[in-house]
């Protein structure tokens, strides 16, 4: 059975915004490819959303069209966070708004030591995340501090983009594939961490394939197929519905 919110009566961007976080009717492009078709949700403050899907369904676009970068191409549709409109900032802008994306492909800087990519990445002075606090939420950052960022295992350079996220003092983390190529118990210890990030008040949005481990974590779910969304509810639910599972996600 295909569940799908219902945004009918939702004709403006007030009513649908909650108090922090709130995408509305976005549409975004990759050259011609029509890839984000008018989505919308919310996103509840302090709450790990899962945001997922199939190859292809518009994940990670949906995610880098949050985080304002250059491609895809939004051409309609606001995005408001803690009542900022993101939809009219470019990404720095969206960066220093509260928002920090750790890409796939995770982006350590080569030829910077641990602590200088933290510290490019922290704003003066920290209000909430300092360098010591970084490493005593990411214990083995701090023991190899003075080692080559790019010379760490998979794990840990997926540690230390988070930890360099934070180092901005953002309001919300967006994770795309935190947990790939990674063994479950670097898994485990990742989760951790987005549990104790929760714990502090910070908004996560992650896009994972794999889903189970994803919504076991997660509050609540947002089901994308070909740029739409086809269900937006809690995680419990999608995990104790199978057929919603083996539809949209293959599970």
């Amino acid at each position: 059975m295909t569940i799908k919110p219902d945004f009918s009566k939702n004709s403006n961007r007030a009513a649908t915004a909650p108090a922090f976080m709130s995408i509305w009717d976005m549409h975004a492009y990759y050259g011609e490819s029509y890839i984000v078709q008018g989505i919308s949700f919310n996103v509840h403050e302090g709450e790990i959303l899962a945001l997922l899907g199939r190859n292809g369904a518009g994940k990670t676009s949906t995610l880098r069209s949050i985080a304002r970068l250059d491609a895809p191409q939004v051409t309609h549709g606001e995005i408001w966070l803690d009542h900022q409109p993101l939809h009219k900032m470019a990404a720095h802008e969206a960066s220093t708004a509260g928002l920090g994306l750790v890409p796939e492909d995770r982006r350590i800087i080569p030829g910077l030591t641990v602590e200088e990519n933290l510290k490019l990445a922290q704003i003066a002075p920290p209000i909430g995340w300092s360098i010591e606090r970084l490493y005593e939420l990411f214990p083995r950052l701090g023991e190899r501090r003075l080692q080559e960022g790019v010379t760490l295992s998979g794990g840990e350079q997926q540690m230390l983009a988070i930890a360099r996220a934070l180092a901005r003092d953002i309001k919300v983390l967006l994770l795309d594939e935190p947990y790939e190529g990674l063994a479950p118990v670097i898994v485990d210890e990742i989760e951790k961490t987005l549990i104790h990030i929760k714990q502090q008040g910070i908004t996560t949005i992650i896009v994972e394939q794999n889903a189970v481990r994803a919504l076991e974590l997660a509050d609540r779910a947002v089901i994308l197929d070909t740029g739409g969304i086809v269900f937006d509810g809690t995680a419990a639910e999608v995990l104790e519905n199978e057929d919603l599972r083996a539809e949209y996600l293959a599970i």
